[in-house]
């Protein structure tokens, strides 16, 4: 048996935040050390952040990198840690893991794979590594060898899988293994998205017993940039066993998840492969002697949270992403709390829950002393001694009623916001409204009627909402916070400057239908940390209205467009799927079976007109947050053309197609 303590360490980074980077980087050697942990693995790009975008060409990035770097190196005695950042070499800037054993560096290895679909750009920054090479860097006078590179550290071989390394099908643990790699350390920045957990378990699983390896894999955790939310997850696996998993989604800055390891068990179930065919070439192995301490057998575990194993998952990770994405947007952007226009509807409601959420979860995990450490520039909340206190000090929510407003959103409003301890105020912005209806009356000389201006007299409405709350903000400091969704964004059933206006929007990532599913199981089941939340009764029996037209309407939003779930079935398959209006009409017609053509064809009119003619507005949009494959950011994942010709002679062929038949 060869015994060694490992480990796998999750950091909450923010781009170019050089001095808290290092910090939380020599938190987590720390929590190793103290752990009598030999090898540490820490995340992709850790030094820098992985978000710099265009920031990464700044040769001053670089210098800064390897300064701190060099700051980290003494820390590390004793220890064999990897940690990562930008590398330049003849003129190529490299995305690359620097090996650091006994406090001193060892060697880089360069990323091969980049990331270059969805939300990722690395092509856009970095090359690729080309397999075999091999170059000497300087960093700090000293030149060190970088490139396709293992390192024998004391009799252990250890190689690298640089996150998408592990993506794709021919992964680079299929040539490390030939090597004689006893160790594969995969520094991760993968982000958030529904159920994509299980995918990165089954690649570990798999890589450590195909491989027959040691598998450490380290991620970055927390809102890091603005948009994306990374969920951490460490996990340590050897022979195709989960040795060891830490928890996902934490508000820890740093995190370690630690086990006893047996290299030598992993090394003979590689030897008994016959399709194992060893690389004597030695070529690039960096010889880096390491003095493994004795260390004693321990039981493996891998416990992740009870909330794992919910049948309910995607409601799980919903809340629990977007609170963590909320807490960390607030106290990196330094905002001294939420503005949520509450309406009484699903969306503002689902955002005034989910700002509470990011406070008391935060609180549940850290302790009251840890969230207000963390929001210490809120000099208000130092007086807070619940989560509940200081929810109410962090979320404000108004209520803006006009003429057109009914008793029933205003008491659910009401409701929702006491029962999550937010502020309420109301705001009567009637007046501002007929004064712009007045005044444009009078230049045009005519009166402005619902027959004639519909649509006009009600986006006056929702834009008359938006300079009060953005006073408020101004004048607190505070983030507002938009309350539209996916699914209005798909086919611009917002208003631009109205329900937009924001400088967050925590939702735009998720359909309709699924919010309000969610809200359903947030009434009935919720949180473990905070239970369910019965006042959401309120807005779960009402059906979705934008209220902007006089009560004798009785206007509903899928009134207005169509039924949510068939919007968000169409925009699935026109655009995650890229399906062309025929396609789409042909899916309709196995999944709507008691639908007539005409009606088919009708919401497929309005759908495809609607999606050409708003992509304007989705360009508009406030930040939003990545939640899965499904997203419509035009910044980060779906481009589309801002004028195009409306799919005009698609839908042609469709009518005609269906008028023959």
């Amino acid at each position: 048996m060869k015994l060694l303590k490992v480990a796998s360490g999750v950091l909450n980074q923010t781009p170019l935040d050089w001095d808290g980077n290092r910090d939380r980087i020599l938190a987590a050697i720390k929590l190793a050390r103290d752990q009598d942990v030999s090898v540490l693995c820490l995340p992709e790009l850790c030094i820098t952040g992985y978000g710099c975008e265009d920031a990464f060409f700044s040769g001053d990035v670089l210098r800064l990198s390897k300064e701190v770097l060099a700051e980290i190196v003494p820390s590390t005695r004793g220890m064999i840690v990897s940690v990562g950042l930008p590398v330049i070499s003849r003129g190529g800037l490299y995305n690359a893991a620097c090996l650091i054993v006994d406090g001193k560096i060892a060697g880089f290895v360069g990323k091969r794979h980049l990331a270059g679909a969805g939300i990722h750009y690395e092509p856009r920054w970095f090359k690729r590594w080309p397999q075999d090479a091999r170059v000497e860097i300087e960093v700090d006078g000293t030149e060190y060898p970088f490139g396709d590179l293992v390192f024998d550290c004391g009799g252990v071989v250890i190689g690298f899988e640089i996150c998408e390394d592990a993506w794709v099908a021919d992964r680079a643990g299929n040539e490390l293994v030939q090597r004689g790699v006893d160790m594969i350390l995969n520094p991760s920045a993968s982000h958030f998205a529904f159920a994509k957990h299980r995918i990165r378990e089954r690649f570990v699983l798999e890589g450590s017993r195909a491989f027959g390896v040691v598998y450490l894999y380290s991620n970055l955790v927390g809102n890091e940039a603005g948009r994306a939310i990374y969920d951490g997850g460490a996990m340590i696996a050897s022979e195709g066993r989960m040795l060891a998993q830490g928890p996902r989604l934490t508000f820890e800055d740093a995190h370690v998840t630690a086990v006893t390891v047996d290299v030598e068990a992993a090394r003979m179930s590689r030897a008994r492969d016959d399709s194992f065919k060893p690389n004597l070439d030695d070529r690039n192995v960096i010889v880096a002697p390491f003095p493994f301490p004795e260390c004693s057998p321990k039981p493996a575990s891998a416990h992740p949270a009870a909330w794992e194993h919910n049948e309910h998952l995607k409601e799980e990770e919903f809340a629990r992403a977007v609170a963590l994405g909320l807490f960390d947007y607030l106290r990196k952007s330094r905002s001294r709390g939420f503005i949520v226009s509450l309406s009484g509807g699903a969306d503002s409601a689902a955002v005034s829950a989910l700002s509470a959420l990011s406070i008391e979860l935060a609180a549940a995990e850290l302790g009251m002393d840890g969230v207000k450490d963390r929001l210490r520039y809120i000099s208000e909340c130092t007086d807070a001694v619940t989560a509940r206190e200081l929810v109410t000090q962090v979320l404000t929510t108004v209520y803006q009623a006009t003429r057109n407003s009914s008793s029933t959103t205003r008491d659910a409003a009401n409701s929702v916001a006491q029962s999550i301890a937010a502020q309420f105020l109301e705001f009567d912005v009637d007046d501002s409204v007929q004064g712009y209806i007045g005044m444009v009356s009078k230049s045009l000389d005519r009166e402005l009627t619902w027959q004639d201006d519909d649509i006009a007299l009600q986006n006056i409405q929702a834009r008359a909402r938006a300079p009060g709350v953005w006073l408020l903000a101004n004048l607190r400091g505070a983030l507002l916070l938009s309350t539209s969704n996916r699914s209005e964004a798909a086919v611009g059933y917002a208003t631009m400057d109205g329900d937009t206006c924001g400088g967050l929007s925590p939702i735009a990532g998720i359909d309709k239908a699924f919010l309000r599913q969610w809200l359903r199981w947030m009434e009935s089941h919720g949180l473990a940390e905070v239970g369910p939340m019965p006042a959401l009764a309120a807005v779960n029996a009402q059906q979705p209205t934008a209220e902007l037209r006089p009560p004798g309407a009785k206007q509903t939003d899928e009134e207005d467009l169509m039924p949510y779930d068939v919007l968000d079935e169409i925009e699935r398959a026109a655009i995650r799927d890229k399906l062309g209006p025929r396609e789409v009409y042909q899916t309709l017609k196995t999944t709507r079976v008691d639908e007539s053509d005409e009606q088919l064809l009708a919401w497929l009119e309005r759908f495809f007109r609607l999606w050409s003619r708003n992509q304007w507005k989705r360009e508009r949009y406030a930040p939003s947050f990545h939640l899965d494959d499904e997203n419509l950011d035009p910044k980060t994942w779906c481009r589309f053309p801002i004028l195009s010709g409306g799919f005009e002679r698609e839908l042609r062929e469709l009518r005609s197609q269906i008028t023959e038949t």
